[in-house]
């Protein structure tokens, strides 16, 4: 299984802090996004914006990083601030 976390104003617009998916048929960033997609059709253009970050087991991660079962991957919309 793979943990998938939300974090701040993504947690409020999806409605849900995490969730977990079965490993098999992840291999990387952009797999977990497109199954979270097909469970969630919903979810579509959150996941398609290329400012969402993400990170695996707390290293900031782009889309073609691997996942195994085991990991904790997280979601969250960019940082701002001055």
């Amino acid at each position: 299984m793979i943990k998938v976390i939300f974090f701040a104003a993504l947690r409020e617009q999806l409605g849900c802090g995490e969730i977990e998916l079965a490993a098999q048929d992840l291999q990387n960033i952009a797999d977990v996004k497109a199954k979270l997609v097909q469970l969630h059709p919903n979810w579509q253009a959150t996941f398609e914006n290329q400012s969402l970050l993400s990170a695996v087991n707390h290293d900031m991660v782009d889309a073609q990083t691997q996942v195994t079962s085991g990991d904790e991957v997280a979601f969250f919309p960019p940082v701002t601030g001055g």
